[in-house]
């Protein structure tokens, strides 16, 4: 699979992760051509296994990624739209695009991401951000608008209610540190070390399997908006999807066989000996 030929990024494959670096115009606007070039990057993301996590970076060292191109916003109709007749926008198909990607995604934040830029950035499966250097904003209410890339509704599903109001309503920047106490980033690290702990997550995740990646993933999505007993169910479809395409039963049948889980320095050492087992591979 070749990643060429992107108009805002550049995409460089190294040992199972896709490092996407943004490099767009002095700002890295968030217009048509990002949104194409997201799109088939998606498309072919979809289709190959052999990448399992995709960092997305940026090359400015002020700007992740710009808000949504304001030409494009100029556009939108100025009469309401029934319930019936209302369609996904543009961004938000490709946002939800990016969070259903099979492989693991993740937000190495070294600058603003405000407005679409961070609605982008809550669309990845995880966030780090730099302090000094991050801030994010949902300015939309203030254009007399609404975060429409996914911001309003994932928002609430990553903070809670009241603090996604809090964030939505008062179009405010809000830094590193304030976004790792609220949640909207997993956590906040100082400039010089964002960078090792962004690679070494991403060498780690990609030394497990394709469909075991994709199965965690899917199943913690879809569990967020199910009842308890519908969720487990679901739980326990996705171990069927993992089992049946990964060497899970021959991993614990080593572990059975060899008594390595009756082993208490084994136990003592699962941070290591999950990584080794992965020699384990299917015949």
């Amino acid at each position: 699979m070749e990643y060429k030929n992107f108009q805002t990024f550049s995409v460089e494959i190294k040992a199972a992760i896709a490092w996407v670096t943004f490099d767009f115009g002095a700002v890295n606007v968030q217009g048509q051509e990002m949104l194409a070039d997201l799109s088939s990057l998606a498309l072919r993301l979809e289709r190959d296994r052999s990448v399992k996590v995709v960092v997305f970076q940026s090359a400015n060292p002020d700007i992740w990624v710009c808000h949504y191109d304001t030409n494009l916003l100029r556009d939108m109709s100025e009469d309401a739209v029934s319930r019936e007749e209302v369609k996904l926008l543009d961004l938000q198909a490709i946002c939800e695009r990016i969070s259903k990607l099979p492989q693991a995604t993740i937000a190495k934040l070294e600058g603003f991401a405000r407005g679409g830029g961070h609605e982008l950035a809550l669309a990845c499966d995880m966030r780090f951000a730099a302090r000094g250097k991050f801030k994010f904003m949902q300015m939309e209410v203030g254009m007399g608008i609404l975060p429409c890339g996914g911001g309003a509704s994932r928002m609430a599903r990553q903070v809670g209610l009241g603090r996604a109001l809090e964030i939505i309503l008062s179009a405010r920047d809000f830094d590193a540190d304030e976004a790792e106490a609220w949640g909207t980033i997993n956590k906040a690290f100082e400039p010089d070390e964002i960078g090792p702990y962004v690679e070494t997550l991403a060498n780690r995740i990609a030394q497990f399997p394709a469909e075991s990646i994709n199965a965690c993933k899917q199943m913690v999505y879809e569990s967020i908006d199910k009842p308890i007993d519908e969720a487990l169910k679901a739980e326990a479809y996705w171990l069927y999807q993992a089992t049946s395409k990964t060497p899970a039963i021959k991993r614990f049948t080593w572990a059975d066989e060899q008594g390595a889980q009756f082993d208490l320095d084994n136990q003592r050492n699962w941070n290591t000996m999950v990584m080794q087992v992965q020699d384990i591979q299917h015949d």
